[in-house]
């Protein structure tokens, strides 16, 4: 049995889900291939925040383009999306602290992003159950956070409407314009895109991608016990190491009142059981910045694993050892983010067309050599 398509796209987690809609959008015949669950894997496990990070100059045009594709659709999604527009408090504990906000404000607004500094009695007030007194915080009030399994099932939903057609299968292999399903089934397409994100290395050994293993805590309801997305900036210190375990306080308000607790860090840690001592040290700087937390009842926890590169962006576009292969995956902790954005640039580049933001920073033959090497 063999089936003929413009595009045929490998995985149905948020990443793929927005690059099938995209393509669906702009009239390309298109194909998904999910053979765990529509918005499983990364999304399942990721927190949903879209949020602008300016680790690189590439990082924050991608994230910042990606955040703006998420508020034109906003008003599009259904409520179990959760879309809430609540905004980000980057948490200063100390004057060196606060010195990264001044930095982070006036870079956000050489970019045009709008951000207010709260000094120590403005943080209290705008989150009274921080641990008080806290240096002060950067508010970014264009972030938002949604719940990714829902957004990731939506916009498939809506490529499926729009006549792409979802294969409940694995793929076997994908090169030379031909993906092999484990039933027999061969798709044919000029264009392959493995969206398979930590589990995309499967198909094409030797990707420049590690897993890297993170723990969530959910607990019951308690509305309003935090209002914004609250994270540390000593998070981004944790986030820099791309060797070492490390946990942040990063934590989450949902719709539901529920309290989403963030976040770990692990390499070489491929089991899915939960760690305790991970999670143990994640619950222990979740109190230290929210005391009182310790008191909620968590409901469940469970893992999940990113995919990581070497220098923390994506990879987006074709594969050079292969015309008909291209990347859309190696996204880590920011898939949410940047799984618009990523679909964007990359229907662009599929059809030969000038990309919104460069492509060239998120191309994989930057790894060429290497990859060659191994």
């Amino acid at each position: 049995m063999s089936d003929v398509w413009d595009v045929v796209i490998i995985g149905a987690g948020i990443v793929g889900s927005a690059c099938a809609l995209e393509c669906a959008t702009r009239g390309m015949r298109t194909a998904v291939i999910e053979g765990k669950g529509i918005g499983s894997g990364a999304t399942a496990a990721g927190m949903g925040h879209i949020v602008v990070m300016d680790d690189s100059p590439a990082q924050m045009a991608l994230t910042r383009y990606s955040q703006k594709l998420w508020q034109d659709l906003s008003e599009h999604l259904p409520a179990n999306v959760e879309y809430d527009p609540c905004g980000t408090l980057w948490v200063a504990s100390d004057e060196e602290e606060m010195q990264e906000v001044r930095r982070k404000s006036a870079l956000y607004a050489s970019s045009g992003i709008s951000t207010m500094t709260l000094d120590s009695h403005m943080l209290a007030e705008a989150e009274p159950h921080l641990r008080q007194p806290l240096a002060g915080a950067l508010l970014v009030p264009s972030d938002a956070v949604l719940y990714p399994p829902c957004a990731a099932a939506y916009l498939l939903a809506e490529a499926l409407r729009l006549k792409a057609q979802l294969y409940s299968r694995r793929a076997l292999s994908a090169k030379a314009g031909k993906v092999r399903l484990d039933d027999g089934t061969e798709l044919h397409a000029s264009r392959i895109v493995n969206a398979g994100g930590a589990d995309a290395e499967e198909l094409l050994p030797g990707l420049p991608i590690r897993k890297r293993k993170g723990h969530l805590v959910i607990t019951d309801r308690y509305p309003g016990f935090v209002r914004h997305q609250l994270v540390e900036l000593g998070y981004l210190k944790s986030a820099h190491s791309l060797t070492s375990d490390s946990v942040a306080f990063n934590v989450q308000p949902r719709r539901t009142g529920q309290v989403l607790i963030g976040s770990s860090r692990q390499y070489n840690a491929e089991h899915p059981e939960v760690d305790t001592q991970i999670l143990t040290s994640m619950i222990d700087r979740a109190r230290w910045f929210l005391p009182e937390i310790g008191a909620l009842s968590a409901i469940r926890v469970w893992t999940g694993f990113r995919a990581a590169t070497p220098d923390k962006l994506p990879l987006i576009g074709p594969w050079p050892e292969d015309e008909s292969l291209y990347l859309a995956t190696g996204h880590e902790g920011l898939g949410i983010t940047t799984s618009l954005g990523t679909a964007s640039i990359l229907a662009d580049h599929l059809q030969g067309i000038a990309t919104k933001i460069p492509i060239e920073p998120y191309l994989p033959a930057r790894f060429e050599k290497s990859v060659a090497h191994a």
